[in-house]
């Protein structure tokens, strides 16, 4: 008997065998699994994983992403420009169905943006706007109300009139212009003066200590230091125990922060902003998967780009100081044994 030849015959039956079985799947008699290439894909190009928030933020946006059936390709740009056009870009030859961006130039990406656009990619500009871009949408909270907040206390606390020092954000962040209009706002209604302001290129932290012991070094003390951020408040705060001024003076920042909300609650730092950013982000990763299906935004508000009014989506920020952290921040945003964690 040729063992060889039998071989041959029943390979030749179990190939038609399957041959058969991947027809049945092929016609619709069984259902074809999901393929990977069939789900939403999203890029996420962050600034830099640097400050906190945007961990936090990426991690929210991410798991609601993948609960609505998308993908996310997260790229972390470490706050260099070119790094992030790299990065869009890459989502561009990977046809990303939605492009969300957390800007680190807010005019350095229009150019990058129009080349999404043209090849039908929807953009996302996520807390920061990117001008002249004419993104899909701009979703934020109300920068300029974040500066009113912060002026708002700071005239609360010292009264009418007093000296204000400014360690502002990065100068590429348009955020930091809306943020200054607030500011400006409510301190025009006031005799305090801004006596000293520089901006912090980069959002680098250390400058909150630079800019607050060279003031402190003329021999003047002010009477409130306004942060760009709770970063640069860490650091305006880390000058004024260096010159046995620690809890004397009234600094406020904005991102709430878990080391800015126990200081807070410590006495060295006054207030700070929180923004519901897990709003934000769940919000996004929402309007992301519907603009790739193609679910209408429904939004009545614009945001001017410098050149088209974009859809626009804000949410409100709210004053936390130690009288409401408990109703704000308490279990909801950080939890009470860390906040806590240095006061009996």
């Amino acid at each position: 008997m040729d063992y060889r030849k039998i071989t041959v015959i029943i390979c030749t039956i179990l190939s038609a065998v399957l041959i058969a079985g991947c027809g049945s799947t092929a016609s619709g008699n069984v259902e074809s699994p999901i393929q990977e290439d069939d789900r939403i894909q999203i890029g996420l190009s962050i600034d830099s994983l640097l400050i906190e928030r945007w961990s936090r933020e990426r991690d929210l946006f991410v798991s609601k992403a993948q609960e609505l059936g998308a993908e996310v390709n997260v790229q972390n740009a470490n706050g260099i420009v070119e790094e992030q056009i790299k990065q869009i870009r890459y989502f561009i030859d990977k046809k990303m169905d939605v492009i969300v961006v957390i800007a680190i130039d807010d005019l350095a990406l229009r150019d990058i943006i129009a080349e999404a656009k043209k090849e039908g990619i929807k953009v996302i500009a996520y807390d920061r706007p990117v001008r002249n871009a004419n993104v899909d949408l701009y979703l934020s909270v109300d920068n300029e109300k974040v500066g009113e907040l912060m002026a708002e206390y700071i005239r609360d606390y010292i009264g009418n009139e007093g000296t204000v020092i400014q360690v502002k954000g990065s100068p590429t962040d348009y955020n930091v212009q809306m943020v200054q209009n607030g500011f400006e706002r409510i301190l025009s209604t006031t005799k305090i003066k801004v006596d000293y302001a520089k901006f912090s290129e980069g959002w680098v932290a250390e400058n909150g200590f630079i800019v607050t012991d060279e003031y402190l070094n003329t021999g003047k003390v002010p009477d409130a230091i306004m942060c760009g951020n709770d970063n640069l408040a860490a650091n305006a705060i880390r000058a004024l125990i260096e010159h046995r001024l620690g809890g004397k003076v009234c600094v406020v920042g904005q991102d709430a922060d878990l080391e800015a909300c126990q200081r807070i609650v410590e006495g060295m730092q006054y207030m700070t902003v929180y923004k519901p950013v897990e709003k934000l982000a769940i919000k996004a990763a929402e309007r992301a998967v519907d603009m790739a299906a193609g679910v209408p935004l429904g939004l009545k508000d614009t945001f001017n780009d410098g050149t088209y009014d974009v859809p626009y989506e804000k949410l409100e920020p709210i004053a936390v100081t130690k009288s409401n952290m408990d109703e704000v921040i308490t279990g909801k945003y950080h939890q009470k044994n860390e906040i806590y964690l240095n006061v009996q």
